[in-house]
């Protein structure tokens, strides 16, 4: 029995050796779309739950179970996006504590982790939803143009427009903000773009 048979059949095992190859991989991706740690821990959890609720619908045949896992924490990321939205609308309507907790020391040691992805973050804040989920799935999660569009379940024309679009707004915005920078030598500091061309990545993944 393969590992994605094994995964289908609700194999305790197999099922947390695919937590520890991709949990990582999930909490970066769920952080790169919601800017928010602790949102990410849980959209991970999320994914997770998810993917064992829907374990028989894995494509006997194929690879890396990667790409399936993202499209599901896009989904949860989507969704739990909405709920703190509205929970913060709700909380926003009461009235303010009279103590606050002082959580600064808790956040001190994240903040230069968060800095580095404070401009990035701002531009795709501006970005369409759709253009951040592509964005995010190709250019960082490493995705080709028809995985991500299976991961998303559209059209692979759909990604690459939406990509186009999202590349070109990014380039527009961080133009205006961020110092320009001298070319690195022979392509170093450089991927290959996941989707077909080079993209700028992180040089190591987010840290837990």
């Amino acid at each position: 029995m393969n590992f994605r048979a094994e995964i289908r059949a609700g194999e305790v095992e197999a099922f947390g050796k695919l937590f520890d190859d991709f949990g990582r991989s999930v909490y970066n991706h769920a952080f790169r779309l919601t800017g928010n740690w602790s949102t990410a821990e849980d959209v991970m959890s999320l994914t997770f739950l998810e993917a064992w609720r829907l374990r028989a619908k894995i494509d006997p045949e194929g690879e890396s179970l990667r790409p399936w896992l993202l499209g599901i924490a896009t989904n949860v990321a989507r969704n739990t996006t909405r709920t703190s939205r509205r929970h913060a609308a709700m909380v926003a309507r009461l009235p303010a504590p009279i103590d606050q907790a002082d959580f600064s020391d808790e956040v001190a040691g994240r903040l230069d982790d968060a800095q580095q992805l404070a401009a990035i973050r701002g531009a795709l804040g501006r970005l369409r939803r759709p253009e951040q989920e592509v964005f995010a799935l190709c250019v960082w999660a490493g995705l080709d143009y028809a995985t991500a569009a299976d991961a998303l379940g559209i059209p692979i024309g759909t990604v690459r427009s939406r990509l186009s679009r999202a590349r070109k707004k990014l380039s527009n915005a961080l133009s205006n903000q961020l110092p320009a920078e001298p070319e690195p030598p022979d392509q170093s500091g450089q991927v290959l773009g996941d989707c077909g061309s080079t993209a700028v990545r992180p040089s190591q993944e987010i840290p837990r």
